[in-house]
C-alpha cells in the first residue's frame, strides 16, 4: 500500500517545491497547488497546480502543507476552498509552517473533526528540500506517523517522531536557537581573531578540523540524563576550564576593544549552564516520633546540609545519644528557634577556646541564612568583652575560616566579574 498512497503539495515556495521535486524524482508524483499558476514551472518533473487546496485533498492521501504562517495555514486547511471540504476520513495533513504551539494545537483539532490525522513537521535544511536532503520533525499520534511514513520517506533523508502533536514544532523552535544562538558566537568569535589580527577563514579551519561532526557543539546535551540533569560531578569538573576559557575571552575582549556581549553572558551564566546553582529536591521532615531520623534531620539543621553523614551510620551511645537525645529532643524543641540555639552554643563555644567547634557553628548560621559575615563579625567582638580577648582569638580564627570558606563556594556576582 506504501507504494500507491498518493501524494499532494500546497505551497511550491523554496521548501514545498522542493518537496515536491524530491517526490517526483521518488516516483510519486505530487498533485499540488499554489496561489501563483505558474509555480511548478520550473520544477522538474512537477504537474501544474490543481485550482484550490479542496482538488489536491481529493488527489490524494498524505498533503504536505508549506505555507508561510498561521494565516495561510489556517486558510489551506479550514478556508472556503481547504482541505477538510473535500477531505474523507483517513487522510493525513503534514504541516511544514513553522507556528505557534496554540496554532498547532488548533490545527490538530479541526482536522480530527473531520477524521482526519495532523502531523505537525518541521524541517532543515530547508536548502536541501529539492534533493531529498531534510529532515522531518514530526509531531502527532503514531498512527499518523506510520501512515505518512512512506510518503514523509521520500523527501527526507531521515524522519524524527519527537513524539505528540506539537513536539516537532516545539523541535524545530529549539533546533532555530541552537542554529542563531551560534551564528551570535561565531559573530563574536571572528570579531575576536579579527581584531588580533587572524583571518576568520583560519578559525573556520581550525573548527573544521578539530570537530569535523560538530559533536562539541551538542555534547553537553549528550551529557545529561533522560531529565536533563548533568551530574554534579561532572559540571564541577568543567567548570575551571570553562570559567577560565571564558575569562580569557573576556580579557583580549577588552585589550582589542571587541564588544562580546554574548561571552558576558555564557560567562555570567556558568554556573547555570553547568548546573551548580540548583537547589537540591528538599527532603521531607521526618516524623519526630523516629527520633533518631529526625535527630539527624535537627544535626543538618544545626550545622548545614550533610553534616549528619559523619554519624548516621554510628552505633557507638555517645555518638547515638547525640542524636536522639542533644539534636531530637534538645534542639528539635519549640521553645527557641535554631538561630538561638546556635548563638547559644556558639557563645559556650567561645568560653572554651575551640576555633574548629566555632567554625562549624557559623558555618551552619551562613549556610542557614540565619547570620550574615557582619554578624556573626560582630558577635566576635561581643564575645571578646565576656570570654577575654585571648579565647576570642580562638572565637575569631574559626568565624574567619566558615566565611572564607562559604564565600569561596558561592559563585561570583556580575560586580565581582565585571572587576
Amino acid at each position: 500500500m506504501s507504494d500507491t498512497l498518493r501524494a499532494g503539495v500546497i505551497g511550491l515556495g523554496m521548501i514545498g517545491g522542493g518537496v515536491a521535486v524530491s517526490l517526483a524524482r521518488s516516483g510519486r508524483i505530487p498533485a499540488v497547488h499554489d496561489v501563483r499558476p505558474d509555480a511548478a514551472a520550473d520544477l522538474a518533473g512537477v504537474p501544474d497546480p490543481l485550482g484550490s487546496p479542496a482538488e489536491v485533498a481529493e488527489a490524494s492521501d498524505v498533503v504536505m502543507v508549506a505555507v508561510v504562517d498561521a494565516e495561510p495555514a489556517r486558510d489551506v486547511i479550514d478556508g472556503k476552498d481547504g482541505l477538510l471540504r473535500a477531505a474523507r476520513p483517513g487522510l493525513t495533513v503534514v504541516l511544514l509552517a513553522t507556528v505557534a504551539l496554540p496554532v498547532v494545537h488548533e490545527l490538530a483539532a479541526l482536522c480530527a473533526g473531520h477524521g482526519v490525522g495532523f502531523l505537525d513537521c518541521g524541517v532543515t535544511p530547508g536548502d536541501q528540500a529539492a534533493e531529498n536532503g531534510m529532515v522531518a520533525i514530526l509531531g502527532g499520534e503514531q498512527r499518523a506517523v506510520d501512515e505518512a511514513r512512506p510518503v514523509l520517506a521520500d523527501w527526507a533523508k531521515k524522519v524524527v517522531h519527537c513524539g505528540p502533536s506539537g513536539a516537532g514544532m516545539a523541535t524545530k523552535i529549539a533546533r532555530n536557537v541552537v542554529t542563531y544562538g551560534s551564528w551570535r558566537t561565531v559573530t563574536e568569535a571572528a570579531a575576536l581573531a579579527r581584531a588580533a589580527g587572524v583571518d576568520p577563514a583560519r578559525l573556520a579551519e581550525v573548527i573544521d578540523t578539530a570537530d569535523p561532526e560538530g559533536r562539541t557543539l551538542l555534547q553537553l546535551l549528550r551529557m545529561q540524563d533522560a531529565d536533563g540533569v548533568l551530574p554534579g560531578a561532572v559540571g564541577r569538573q568543567i567548570e575551571p576550564l570553562m570559567t577560565k576559557d571564558l575569562d580569557a575571552a573576556r580579557d583580549l575582549a577588552t585589550a582589542l576593544g571587541v564588544q562580546t556581549p554574548l561571552v558576558d553572558a555564557v560567562r555570567t551564566q556558568a554556573r547555570r549552564t553547568l548546573q551548580l546553582d540548583i537547589e537540591p529536591a528538599p527532603v521531607p521532615t521526618p516524623a519526630k516520633d523516629d527520633v533518631h531520623a529526625y535527630g539527624l534531620h535537627m544535626m543538618d539543621q544545626a550545622y548545614g546540609p550533610g553534616f549528619s553523614t559523619a554519624v548516621q551510620d554510628s552505633a557507638d551511645p555517645f555518638s547515638a545519644g547525640t542524636v536522639d537525645y542533644l539534636f531530637a529532643q534538645v534542639w528539635g524543641r519549640e521553645g527557641l528557634s535554631v538561630r538561638d540555639r546556635r548563638l547559644l552554643t556558639l557563645g559556650v563555644a567561645a568560653t572554651v577556646a575551640r576555633s574548629e567547634l566555632v567554625q562549624i557553628i557559623a558555618n551552619g548560621a551562613l549556610v542557614n541564612g540565619e547570620l550574615s559575615a557582619d554578624q556573626l563579625r560582630e558577635a566576635v567582638l561581643h564575645l571578646a568583652l565576656y570570654t577575654g580577648w585571648c579565647k576570642a582569638t580562638a572565637t575569631h580564627t574559626g568565624v574567619t575560616a566558615a566565611i572564607d570558606a562559604h564565600s569561596a563556594a558561592q559563585p561570583p556576582t556580575t560586580a565581582q566579574e565585571q572587576q
